[in-house]
């Protein structure tokens, strides 16, 4: 390849087969790279590692495989790491910690094995503010005209596209891996994160107090661990945490109480034996309930209210149903006066639409 001037290219969601070829290594300029949505396969080429500058590499949704190369992760430039849906293996570089201006790293759904590397929070551009250096990477200006990158993400349990907002945004993927270990503290640091999700692996070990520095962290998914100990009570202080999946995992222990956590349901909590308290109805020893009530009464009310609004709402609607058809079938007066009501309902209706139809008839003769 020739063009020692390209610096964006974007081949996604095409039927492209085969390999990377090894002549795009030379393409020094280049600054992004996206291939996502084919049916490519083999090893990342090594030659790509003469792209000094390169900012963003996009190859999700394909079928690379071998192991996560060790140059990716000391390319200092980049700002997007996209491998999600592939079939790499083998351990996370600690060497991804150098990567300070890293924004997004999603490397779901592969078969990663070995631990989290503890040193996440030396990515500066996740544990900090919202920079917008390195622009250059997502955005290309040409004479009259200008090109933009967007990127499929997974966030908040769906998948998004983002480009004006990509920018600003901060996530770690790293679910559906074979990634074991505790979870380390250093990842609670990352002050910056909008969204973190490890489910899906074979992690263990306690959350971290630290979570509740958290304060951009809109999306928090553990869920299908091995995690134990208790839900720190300072998750408490994430007001903008929309998503929560602490579910299927070893929690213990009273759910935190707040105005956020108390919005989710209990599926995000579900299937930790030894939590306790709302949303989940096992209630906590202590609890200010009728533990002394007699066995058997109330076994049902874990949600009375709403039992009973169902219960109000269905009778109410027979009552009314029946009072109506009662009062018409045994008070023929009334029968015979909702009926001919009905009849001059009919009647004005024809009348209104053969006017209309004249009206139109006319118009058209015209």
């Amino acid at each position: 390849m020739h063009w020692p001037s390209l610096t964006h290219i974007n081949l996604g969601s095409n039927n492209l087969s085969g390999e990377i070829p090894n002549s795009m290594g030379s393409l020094v300029a280049l600054k992004a790279l996206s291939l996502h949505n084919n049916s490519l396969y083999g090893d990342i080429p090594s030659s790509l590692q003469n792209c000094k500058v390169l900012g963003l590499i996009n190859l999700s949704d394909n079928k690379f495989s071998g192991i996560i190369p060790r140059w990716i992760v000391e390319r200092t430039s980049l700002i997007i790491i996209h491998l999600r849906s592939n079939k790499f293996m083998g351990d996370i570089p600690p060497q991804i910690c150098q990567l300070s201006f890293l924004r997004v790293l999603d490397l779901a759904n592969n078969s990663l094995s070995g631990t989290i590397p503890k040193c996440l929070n030396n990515i500066s551009a996740m544990a900090g503010g919202r920079s917008r250096g390195h622009n250059d990477v997502l955005i290309a200006y040409y004479d009259y005209e200008s090109y933009m990158e967007s990127l499929i993400l997974n966030i908040k349990g769906r998948d998004s596209k983002y480009k004006k907002i990509l920018p600003y945004v901060r996530m770690i993927d790293l679910s559906s891996n074979n990634l074991s270990g505790s979870i380390p503290f250093e990842i609670f640091s990352l002050l910056g994160l909008q969204s973190l999700n490890l489910s899906h692996n074979h992690l263990t070990g306690m959350m971290s107090i630290e979570i509740g520095g958290m304060e951009y962290l809109e999306s928090l998914d553990l869920s299908k661990n091995n995690i134990s100990g208790e839900i720190p009570q300072t998750i408490a202080n994430l007001t903008f945490l929309g998503v929560l999946n602490l579910s299927y995992n070893n929690l213990s222990g009273r759910i935190p109480s707040g105005t956020q956590i108390q919005t989710f349901s209990l599926l995000s909590f579900f299937g930790n034996a030894e939590l306790c308290g709302a949303p989940l109805p096992k209630n906590c020893l202590g609890d200010e309930e009728d533990t002394q009530r007699p066995t058997g009464e109330g076994e049902n009310k874990e949600y009375p209210e709403i039992v009973w609004f169902y219960i109000g709402m269905g009778s109410g609607f027979f009552v009314g149903l029946w009072g109506v058809c009662g009062c018409l079938f045994f008070n023929k007066a009334w029968r015979h006066t909702y009926y001919q009501y009905l009849d001059d309902i009919k009647d004005l209706a024809y009348v209104a639409i053969a006017i209309k139809l004249k009206w139109l008839h006319q118009k058209l003769g015209k």
